[in-house]
């Protein structure tokens, strides 16, 4: 689970990653014959049983930066991945984080680029509220709405969503299977298991090699066995 790629000496929040240690991290993948790739490609793949080698990318808040600095080194190892976006903030910035630098997030032809590039676009609601406490007329907006406006701005279907701030109850998972959606991501989804609350593993500044082997670990340790797949970094 990957946020933003860019400068990150003023990061309080620790959702960037530098280019450079994003490459860092790409060329471990290549060097252990691991291959990045979508949620939709990932899921499909464990499915059919071939997913051996395959590890779901995913990059959360849609900023512009995924596509000036993530891309071209998706692009160069081969990977693809997962970006979730917020169509109800196009051509914004991060409001919803107080502390720290505002951070430009990408407009439709920004979106449109990524999709274009082969990059799977989901949602990542419409304007990154905690949806386990809005009503019910906020949820259905933040579910269904910012799919329909993924899908007329993209041309393509919309399979996937992430839950803003990693949070969901079974409420907010019924929704958003309601509104057409074929998997959901999380971070830690409690007692919620199956393709509707999909753990990921936080990805920082931070993580050299060892890191992300313990983290790895760790996140197998304190999930319990389950017939659904898990997006892993």
């Amino acid at each position: 689970m990957y946020h933003s790629v860019d400068d990150c000496r003023d990061d309080p929040y620790r959702v960037t990653v530098s280019p450079e240690r994003l490459q860092e991290q790409l060329r471990r993948l290549r060097r252990r014959g691991l291959r990045g790739v979508g949620m939709t490609a990932l899921l499909e793949a464990r499915a059919l049983g071939t997913d051996r080698g395959l590890v779901g990318l995913t990059f959360d808040d849609g900023y512009c930066d995924f596509v000036d600095n993530a891309l071209p080194l998706l692009r160069h190892y081969g990977c693809g991945a997962t970006l979730f976006v917020l169509p109800g903030r196009l051509d914004g910035v991060n409001e919803w984080d107080p502390l720290g630098p505002r951070k430009p997030l990408l407009s439709e032809r920004g979106i449109r680029s990524a999709a274009s590039a082969g990059i799977e676009i989901g949602s990542h609601g419409l304007t990154h509220v905690d949806l386990t406490h809005v009503d019910d007329r906020v949820l259905r907006a933040e579910t269904e709405d910012s799919r329909r406006r993924l899908e007329e701005l993209t041309g393509r279907e919309v399979p996937g969503f992430c839950y803003p701030y990693g949070t969901v109850d079974r409420r907010v998972a019924d929704a958003v299977r309601h509104a057409g959606y074929r998997y959901a991501c999380a971070i830690s989804p409690g007692d919620l298991t199956g393709e509707f609350a999909l753990p990921r593993v936080h990805v920082g500044q931070a993580d050299a090699a060892w890191r992300l082997e313990l983290k790895l670990r760790l996140h197998r340790l304190r999930r319990r066995p389950s017939t659904a797949p898990e997006a892993r970094t």
